[in-house]
């Protein structure tokens, strides 16, 4: 019973390691806030990149007028 403790023991400090129990799942360089507004920008950085690449597909923008030629 005595190593079945310390299986468990070892077990946790070696799944959460030495982290407070409400520090579960954080980073050690960032809070809780700033992770999650790190991944919310990286969500709606993909979001737009998503969005630009279905605009370029389907040809939904206006041609640009950098490749205009002015031929008579």
């Amino acid at each position: 019973m005595k190593t079945l403790a310390r299986i468990v023991a070892v077990a946790a400090m070696t799944l959460i390691g030495c982290a407070r129990p409400l520090e579960i799942g954080w980073t050690p360089a960032y809070t809780f806030t700033e992770r999650r507004h790190m991944i919310a920008r990286n969500w709606d950085y993909e979001g737009k990149q998503m969005q630009d690449d279905i605009d370029n597909a389907l040809m939904l923008r206006p041609a640009s007028h950098l490749t205009f030629w002015n031929v008579r």
